[in-house]
This record gives structure tokens, sequence and C-alpha cells, in this order.
């Protein structure tokens, strides 16, 4: 295997990160159903980018479509291990435009609207992203 893909793969992390990439794995996995297949009580794609566009963000649909993708897609590879390093990466890009396009003028905690949970999912993505998707992973068996 090549040494980028090795170093991509890589981790030295223990079971600690194992449980912590899963639980916030299953988190966006269910966050991105719901933008695009309308699950667990979401709007889907047409709802969710109709909702963007009426924010500011446009095209409402293809950002929809974007974030439902990062959300749902990145949320399965944590939950399995795979490729968490780039799916943490697009996870705290979803998470970041969430922050400042929707939450940050309802200041920090949650219950008045604010950042601090769409905060706390990027800092665990952003610590997936620097220790790796840990020892019970695909990352781990493919980069040995």
């Amino acid at each position: 295997m090549s040494n980028p893909i090795k170093r991509l793969l890589s981790t030295n992390a223990g079971i600690g990160i194992t449980l912590l990439r899963v639980v916030t794995g299953l988190t966006f996995a269910a966050h991105g159903s719901q933008k695009l297949f309308g699950l667990f009580g979401g709007y889907g794609l047409e709802g969710t980018g109709q909702w963007m566009e009426s924010i500011g963000l446009a095209p409402g649909y293809l950002l929809a479509l974007m974030a439902g993708s990062a959300e749902f897609f990145g949320g399965l590879a944590l939950v399995i291990g795979l490729l968490v390093r780039p799916a943490a990466a697009s996870l705290i890009v979803a998470m970041v435009v969430a922050i400042f396009s929707v939450h940050w003028a309802s200041g920090f905690f949650i219950t008045n609207g604010g950042y601090e949970y769409a905060l706390i999912l990027a800092l665990i993505s952003g610590t997936l992203l620097i220790e790796g998707a840990g020892r019970f992973s695909l990352d781990r068996r493919f980069s040995q």
C-alpha cells in the first residue's frame, strides 16, 4: 500500500475513540437521513432545500443534497470506520456552515437554537480527523 494512503488510514487511537466514532456516526447518519429521505421527522430534500433557500442559502436543493450526503454518508463512514479522516473533514465543513449560517445569531445554547450542538459535533469530528478511526475500524485493518 502506498505511503499517503497508509498515512490516511493509520490510527493509534484505542477503544474510546471507537465508541465516540460510532455514536457520533449514528447521530450524523440520522440527521442526514432527515435531510435526504425525510426520515425521523425530517423534510427530505425538497423541504430542506426550500428551508435553506428561505434563510439565504442558495441553491437550496443542491446545498441540502450536499449537507445531507455529508451527514448521512459521512456518518456511515464513521460507524464502519472506513475513510474516517475524509469523512470527518466533510462533517467539520458541514458543521461550520451550520454554525455560521443558522445558529450563530441565536448564541451558544441549543435551548435557544444556538450553536452548542453543532460545535460539539464539529469538535468530535476534528478529534477523529486528528486521531483516526481507532483500534476497531476498517481503516486500521486496511492500513496494516
